[in-house]
């Protein structure tokens, strides 16, 4: 007689960290959080908070630090301007101030000590207990049509053990990012890997494969018993991946093993600047309010003389 395996718990919990200070901004994110800028008419961290609602997870625990109210009241109610609204009878207004409080139950813990990823992800372990959960990063935003997370989840209720997201990069920018070594899974499709190794921003040349971590985890919850014995390692942080590390080397230990997910669908990099602003482009060019019109002017704009630098009038410099 065989005993059939119990299925294993269905990811229900998330965890934002967002208590980093957001010094590539400066000095915008002096006085707000560089979650709360703007990408198009909503916050980033919405983007991502939203991205967990999709996937059926409606339980968030934002990590932050000092001078992040504004991520607090962002997700509660507004009643004085609810009301206003509804005096008014803006209506679509009203609803798109009511989303951002609807999306589920947000809360939030603060990391203390800017001790690193790893670190922040253990300031999670009694909220989360002993279930897996989401890790999501706010730098990275998914496009809704690409259920990345959804992958994951899945993915990790067949394998067990944990879930990184994985994107081929070109190799002169993989030192930028963590770095997966990977072979591959036996009787599965080619977007699912095993991760034999891990190493957290490689020097230029030393990187075992062009497959750079993406913020986007779905973790066990062995991983806090590693996290806390895990050593400061690059940065004098206690790096995630290096916990992820160890995960990926003991399989055969309870919540071990790491499989990858190749993802080949639509990210916006919301981390430095100039890729904060391709984002911003990209999304607003498919709002469904003020797409059809922005497109028109970016063709308009980019064939002008002014887009080539060809006018002749003065331009002031505002800085760099």
């Amino acid at each position: 007689m065989t005993t059939e395996q119990s299925p294993r718990q269905r990811v229900r919990k998330a965890v934002i960290p967002a208590a980093g200070l957001g010094t590539r901004f400066l000095p915008s994110t002096k006085a707000i959080p560089k979650e709360m800028l703007p990408v198009v008419d909503k916050p980033a961290i919405q983007y991502v908070v939203e991205e967990a609602a999709r996937a059926g997870i409606n339980d968030v625990l934002t990590v932050t630090g000092r001078n992040k109210a504004a991520l607090e009241d962002h997700f509660d109610r507004h009643w004085e301007l609810e009301k206003a609204l509804e005096k008014k009878g803006d209506q679509m207004r009203l609803k798109r101030v009511q989303k951002s409080a609807n999306l589920g139950n947000v809360h939030f813990i603060r990391q203390g000590e800017p001790l690193g990823l790893g670190h922040a992800v253990l300031c999670a372990q009694t909220h989360v207990g002993n279930e897996p959960f989401a890790v999501l990063l706010g730098d990275d935003l998914i496009d809704e049509r690409d259920p990345l997370l959804d992958t994951m989840i899945d993915v990790q209720q067949q394998y067990g053990g944990s879930v990184v997201a994985l994107m081929e990069v070109p190799e002169d920018q993989i030192h930028l990012y963590g770095c997966a070594a990977v072979s591959q899974l036996p009787d599965a499709s080619e977007e699912l890997v095993r991760v034999d190794s891990l190493v957290e921003k490689p020097a230029v040349g030393e990187a075992p494969s062009n497959l750079a971590i993406i913020g986007r985890y779905v973790l066990s919850p062995e991983i806090f018993e590693v996290l806390q014995r895990t050593k400061p390692g690059r940065g004098g942080e206690i790096q995630l991946t290096d916990a992820l590390l160890e995960m990926a080397q003991h399989r055969d230990k309870p919540g071990g093993g790491v499989t990858g997910v190749i993802f080949r669908g639509r990210r916006y990099d919301t981390g430095d600047r100039l890729d904060y602003l391709k984002a911003m482009v990209r999304l607003a060019v498919r709002h469904r309010d003020i797409g059809t019109d922005f497109r028109a002017w970016l063709l308009e704009w980019t064939d002008s003389d002014e887009a080539h630098g060809r006018s002749g009038e003065h331009q002031e410099h505002l800085g760099h």
